[in-house]
């Protein structure tokens, strides 16, 4: 087991460990969680011998096999596949041996090195490798490429792959999805399921921590304490254990303002002294009660513009793409005020490619975007956190920017979590978290008609992703959000755009629906295919009856289900055609007041009849799913 024993940890005059202890047992996966700085990474170190603790111990047993994942790797040559494997490092002692074995012409040590190779499961690492890589959303054709090419986050998916690779009996993650998207989140969610090993993993993600977890490591105040349970059990035993404390400090402080106020009153009475010095000492021996902080730092929102165009946005039969690349084909969207859209695809389908054109990065090959007259947009993709001068200030970077007073340039980066000292510490030594929050918050402050997020919460901790939700969730305008994030997508968003075979399409069975679809596709069916296979004739006859019965009892369903979709859309384009007519501020003024108010009621009416028949195609298709899981 992992021993930690009175560890005290300082850096400088910073101390961030205080003498403490625990254990972590064999096969326990361990969500290690705390805000940035608390020193979550400093532990990993820690474990890793990396780093010496200023007093106490922390000891692993000396057979343990430790893997890690490295943050930072120098560019290599090698193919991706190879450097994959190289994760393996018993593997490769094996493969150089049986080489200089072979240059030797030693048999009986080539017939061992085979045995032991063969143990090693050595002839299936290519494959094993190769799953992996599928699985963080690697093509085939990426395999032969040298690890130089890819791009940073890249890197840090084949150094992730790498440490997965390794047989070990101890794996530390250190935010392992911050590159990843949804799709290869979900496949290592499943992944480290089956790990049999000791897994501690650094994690800002509360659906993968509740997957992958079963124990919950807090560092706050210098202290660590152990969970049972996933991240949700730890929060709802940490919100109780608040509640106690909060309740306990307020009996203690009545106490000593009791003992206190005897003090006061009869410290210069000879005839209570003896019953003052009683209390004064009782005071002392008091073992105080702390109060655990509980209030998150960050007091963020996003304000809402002057106006907003309605639509805001509407791309009309768009072509993407790159040279004589095509992406995306006949993209036919609009956006409007209040939207809340969470957009899909699995990597390579084209995600960015779209945002790049909605924010005039990129543009269309074919087809027309037409931007509302009120309607900015503020855009956040991680190449920005580099844009920033990193010779500035956040302090200086804002007051250029928005041509704000100092103080109230101080105001507002204090509510996005900046102090004193952030503010005057140049860019260029920030966290990866603090420049997005610098970001974010030049982004806010520019008061956009829609906000285009490309992964926001890379880097975030819980607490900025906590109240990056509740800011988005008071922001007005309209909402184009990637992430990989599953409590921010279902808190935030409303419909899903799916980017998928070269098109735009929109979901409205829910992001639970589109995460089960993922896992099918990437891990296959429960059922092995061969069962279907071996069947005698007249099971699978038996089958085809049954399938055939079943789709004929659902059929009523299914047209109902179909005629409400055409309704829905009928009823759709009608409010959208009204609405833009009423968006035209010449048609506004103009028309009769009499036109206008029926025009007016018109929009009343389809609204509601949109909203009824919404109602009734969600209700049929919840029972239409119902049946098909059944």
């Amino acid at each position: 087991m992992i021993r930690i024993d009175q560890l005290t940890f300082e850096r400088g005059e910073q101390r961030l460990f205080d003498q403490c202890s625990l254990r972590i047992n064999p096969s326990q996966s361990v969500g290690l969680v705390g805000r940035n700085g608390a020193g979550k990474s400093t532990l990993f170190a820690l474990l890793l011998g990396e780093a010496e603790a200023s007093s106490g111990s922390v000891t692993l047993p000396e057979h343990w096999r430790v893997q890690h994942m490295a943050q930072e790797v120098d560019a290599s040559d090698r193919r991706a596949i190879d450097f994959v494997i190289d994760g393996d490092e018993r593997l490769r002692e094996l493969e150089a041996a049986l080489v200089a074995a072979d240059a030797d012409n030693d048999a009986e040590a080539m017939g061992s090195l085979h045995a032991a190779l063969a143990d090693h499961d050595a002839y299936t690492a290519e494959a094993r490798a190769g799953t992996i890589l599928h699985g963080l959303g690697f093509r085939s054709e990426d395999f032969d490429k040298p690890q130089r090419s890819f791009s940073g986050g890249w890197r840090i998916r084949l150094s992730l792959a790498q440490a997965l690779m390794c047989p070990a009996d101890l794996l530390l993650l250190d935010e392992p999805t911050n590159h990843l998207d949804l799709e290869a989140t979900i496949w290592l969610e499943e992944h480290l399921r089956r790990y049999p090993g000791t897994l501690l993993i650094i994690a800002h993600d509360r659906e993968f921590l509740d997957a992958v977890t079963d124990h919950t490591l807090h560092l706050s105040q210098h202290k660590l304490t152990l969970y049972s349970g996933n991240y949700s059990a730890f929060e709802a035993q940490r919100i109780a254990a608040l509640e106690q404390n909060a309740a306990q400090f307020a009996k203690q402080q009545r106490e000593v303002a009791h003992l206190d106020q005897f003090i006061r009153r009869f410290r210069a009475k000879a005839t209570k002294a003896k019953q003052v010095q009683s209390r004064i000492k009782a005071l002392e021996r008091m073992d105080r009660v702390v109060l655990m902080q509980q209030e998150s730092p960050y007091r963020i929102e996003f304000p809402n513009a002057d106006q907003f165009s309605n639509p805001l946005l509407t791309l009309d039969g768009l072509a993407l793409g790159y040279a004589q690349h095509r992406v995306l084909n006949n993209v036919k969207a609009s956006v409007l005020p209040g939207d809340r859209l969470g957009v899909l695809g699995e990597n390579g389908a084209g995600k960015s490619t779209l945002l790049k054109a909605v924010v005039g990065d990129l543009a269309p090959q074919d087809g027309d975007i037409v931007r509302g007259r009120h309607a900015h947009i503020g855009y956040f993709a991680q190449h920005q956190l580099e844009t920033l001068d990193r010779r500035d200030t956040p302090l200086i970077s804002f007051q250029q920017q928005h041509q704000m007073s100092e103080q109230k340039a101080r105001d507002t980066l204090g509510c996005w979590g900046f102090s004193k000292t952030l503010c005057e510490r140049r860019i260029e030594k920030l966290s990866g978290g603090e420049k997005a929050r610098l970001v974010l918050a030049l982004i806010a402050q520019d008061r956009p008609g829609i906000l285009v997020l490309d992964e926001p919460t890379n880097h975030l901790d819980l607490d900025m992703r906590e109240a990056l939700a509740l800011a988005l969730q008071s922001y007005d305008g309209a909402l184009l959000l990637v992430s990989h994030d599953r409590t921010l997508l279902e808190r935030c968003v409303d419909a899903y755009w799916l980017v998928a075979d070269g098109h735009l399409h929109t979901r409205t069975n829910g992001l639970d629906a589109y995460t089960r679809d993922v896992r099918k596709q990437r891990l296959g069916s429960s059922e092995p295919k061969a069962s279907v296979q071996s069947d005698g004739g007249s099971n699978a006859a038996q089958r085809r009856r049954q399938a055939a019965a079943a789709r004929k009892a659902l059929k009523p369903l299914r047209d109902k289900q179909k005629k409400l979709e055409q309704e829905l859309d009928r009823l759709q384009k009608s409010l959208k055609a009204v609405e833009s007519r009423l968006a035209d501020p010449d048609v506004y003024h103009s028309l009769p007041a009499d036109e206008l108010d029926a025009l007016l009621k018109e929009a009343g009416k389809l609204r509601q009849a949109t909203d009824a028949a919404e109602h009734d195609w969600l209700a049929v298709s919840e029972e239409l799913e119902s049946a098909d899981s059944g």
